[in-house]
């Protein structure tokens, strides 16, 4: 399996720390608001990277965190007039109800910025300790200069990144010993969280919380460390340098980083007019149609995001989703025949019985014929995945699988022969995270009676039901739209 690293800019042998295990790590949403359909896209795309690997028999330490202390939830917090803590918690709850709904695993571990302060207060000391950081006023800053091998993730030479940045000179930051250092940990302000800490009442920087979180979850060297391709400069390169002089040791072998989602063809902005959160996305199609057109690019390839590029990602998933269904249906087909042969006596219909026998158990020459074609498309498949997780060319492989399974199989087929085929997809699918097993819909009474049960729950303050019941509904492409005149719903 080859991996392309942004540390080296080229692909590489994957070759873990320990052999069997995987540690990686990935950076996690900031907890403000809903997530944006640009969030989605690394959560969809490593979720995939990790279902991968696991497939290939590695066990995966998985770790992403939640970002519940920062400037955008203060000033959330403080427009609502509630607490930060009370921002998080409310947006990491809706976060994992996109991510479920997306069919995104939870993480081995999600762990929270504010829980970890600690953590972040002894590397900074350490940093400290051997003249990496250094105080002013309450505030320590890390000094970039003293990292020697600063720049070499985002490949930015510090010269140029000095001459480009000379109004930083002059923006009240004149106390740094560099323009290009960068906080560890600041001074409180009115009305902001805080934490006691050797150097003022304060709260960390961005950049430190992933080193701590990563080494204690993971440990100082870990296999993959992954995110959207904006945070390769500053904060993954700032997370380099804290961690590899904090530890002495490379931080990660191999930096994974996901191109950007696009709308329209320009940069999703909310002053554009073309900002969507998933919640929005997920009202009009099915979250797998959302997975499934995320996963229909290359990782590292920019996606752009349209009406039309969702329609066709829906048509496909419909496409693999009804000859999962077709294949179903022959095997139901199969077993009604067999039934109905078992019952017929002696001569004819005995040839009959072994025929239908021969459906249900064995498989003819031909059929092995067939049955040893499908293996080569599960052999393509890994072809493609272990290109760098080309998950593009793996649902090619999946809808060729597809099309040898409409053109070649019939209820005359074995029942044998029709269950591969039908697992073979199910199972390739089940890689990518892709369900494309039928759901057993809901009459509209049982919508309607689980909504009243909703209401009665929330009215009984049980929130836990009521979310229950949301996400069953969500499960079964059932969206639901709170509105003054009562709840609405409709069919994905």
């Amino acid at each position: 399996m080859r991996v392309y690293n942004t540390l080296s800019k080229r692909k590489e042998e994957f070759v873990t720390l320990e052999p069997g295990k995987v540690k990686m790590y990935v950076c996690g949403p900031t907890v403000y608001n809903l997530i944006h359909i640009g969030n989605a896209r690394p959560m969809i795309v490593f979720d995939t990277v990790r279902r991968y690997l696991e497939h290939k028999g590695y066990e995966v330490n998985y770790v992403s965190n939640f970002t519940d202390v920062d400037d955008k939830i203060i000033a959330k917090a403080n427009e609502e007039g509630v607490s930060s803590q009370e921002i998080s918690e409310r947006y990491i709850a809706e976060c994992q109800k996109d991510m479920e709904a997306m069919n995104v695993r939870p993480a081995t571990t999600h762990p929270r910025a504010t829980q970890e302060i600690d953590g972040m207060i002894a590397m900074i000391q350490t940093l400290v300790d051997k003249g990496y950081a250094y105080d002013v006023d309450g505030t320590v800053y890390f000094r970039t200069r003293k990292f020697q091998e600063y720049g070499k993730l985002s490949h930015k030479n510090l010269d140029d990144l000095r001459s480009g940045n000379r109004s930083l000179l002059v923006t009240g930051e004149d106390q740094k010993e560099d323009p290009l250092d960068f906080v560890l940990w600041k001074p409180k302000k009115e009305g902001e969280p805080s934490w006691p800490s050797p150097w003022s009442d304060g709260r960390p920087g961005w950049h430190i919380e992933c080193s701590v979180m990563s080494k204690k979850y993971l440990g100082e060297q870990i296999d993959i460390h992954a995110g959207g391709e904006d945070l390769i400069f500053p904060h993954h390169e700032n997370e380099i340098a804290q961690s590899e002089c904090c530890n002495g040791k490379e931080f990660a072998k191999y930096w994974l980083h996901n191109a950007f989602l696009n709308i329209d063809n320009r940069k999703m902005s909310k002053s554009l007019g073309n900002f969507f959160t998933v919640r929005e996305i997920l009202e009009k199609y099915d979250p797998q149609v959302l997975r499934f057109f995320m996963l229909s690019a290359h990782y590292r390839s920019p996606l752009n995001f349209s009406a039309d590029l969702m329609e066709a990602a829906k048509n496909g998933l419909d496409r693999i989703r009804n000859a999962v269904s077709n294949l179903k249906y022959l095997m139901d087909c199969g077993a009604a025949a067999k039934k109905a042969d078992s019952g017929v006596p002696g001569g004819a219909a005995g040839e009959q019985n072994s025929a239908a026998q021969d459906r249900a158990s064995g498989m003819t020459a031909a059929e092995e014929s067939l049955l040893a074609g499908m293996k080569g498309y599960e052999e393509k498949f890994d072809e493609a995945m272990d290109d760098d997780f080309n998950t593009a060319d793996a649902i090619a492989v999946i809808f060729e699988l597809v099309k040898f399974a409409n053109s070649n199989l019939t209820s005359e087929n074995s029942q044998a022969l029709l269950q591969v085929a039908y697992d073979e997809i199910v199972s390739l699918s089940d890689i990518l995270g892709l369900i494309v097993e039928e759901k057993e819909e809901l009459l509209d009474a049982d919508i309607e009676a689980l909504i009243a049960e909703r209401q009665a729950a929330r009215k009984a303050k049980n929130f836990a039901r009521a979310d229950e019941i949301r996400n069953l509904l969500a499960k079964q492409g059932i969206s639901l739209l709170d509105t003054r005149e009562g709840v609405k719903w409709k069919r994905a």
